[in-house]
């Protein structure tokens, strides 16, 4: 199966657990997915392997995937502790990124802007994912950048979701142009609070969050997607 394939497959039922479609509790039935997605067992399993490394569904002996609710709580926590280090990254790359890094974050900027351009939030989800990539990259802390890579697959449901907020899209490149400002500029404290303030769900971002989260899931159907 090719990775595009392979990730859209994974996105599709990281989708139905974030949204109600599978319910917290519900087991993923291996079969069942395959027939419904139309593919093998192995990419099924290899997809549950992956959320389960993320927190989302949780594999037990006997039962199988099990879908992990982990509540607005543990989500607003986890938020918080990425901004922390994001902002980190960010203040270590304005004053360490070389002209390599500085390419990087212009063209992966640009990409943003291009799927922005399109309206595509999905698209935009992975353009901004290599953005943030490219300032962990920047950072030339690889022990940082590995904290933050872990922590932002864990939290990849709830950060394409909120690009599905009204504007936020938008409002989302716009930050992206301000820290990069600031990274280029070689201004680390500038570059620390855009990026905490980029990557942090506070006030009512994390209410729309939270209310994203409540209207797709009142349209779950018992565990069984759509």
């Amino acid at each position: 199966m090719a990775a595009n394939t392979f990730h859209k497959l994974r996105d599709e039922i990281e989708n139905g657990i974030v949204t109600g479609a599978f319910e917290p509790g519900a087991r993923l039935d291996e079969a069942q997915l395959a027939a419904r997605f139309g593919v093998s067992r192995t990419p099924i399993r290899e997809a549950l392997m992956q959320l389960s490394a993320i927190g989302l569904v949780e594999v037990r002996p006997r039962r199988g995937a099990i879908v992990v609710d982990p509540g607005p709580d543990r989500i607003f926590e986890m938020f918080e502790v990425m901004a922390e280090l994001e902002s980190m990254a960010g203040a270590l790359a304005a004053r360490r990124h070389t002209e390599q890094d500085k390419a990087a974050i212009l063209d992966s900027h640009a990409r943003c802007e291009r799927s922005a351009a399109s309206e595509d939030s999905d698209s935009y989800y992975y353009d901004n994912e290599v953005f943030h990539y490219a300032i962990y990259a920047a950072s030339h802390s690889g022990f940082l950048a590995e904290q933050c890579a872990a922590l932002h697959r864990r939290l990849r449901p709830y950060r394409r979701l909120q690009l599905r907020v009204r504007n936020r899209m938008k409002v989302s490149l716009s930050e992206h142009a301000a820290i990069v400002e600031a990274i280029l500029a070689g201004d680390a404290e500038t570059a620390r609070s855009r990026l905490r303030s980029h990557v942090a769900v506070q006030g009512d971002r994390f209410s729309d969050l939270v209310s994203s989260l409540s209207q797709r899931q009142s349209t779950g159907t018992g565990g069984q997607p759509r």
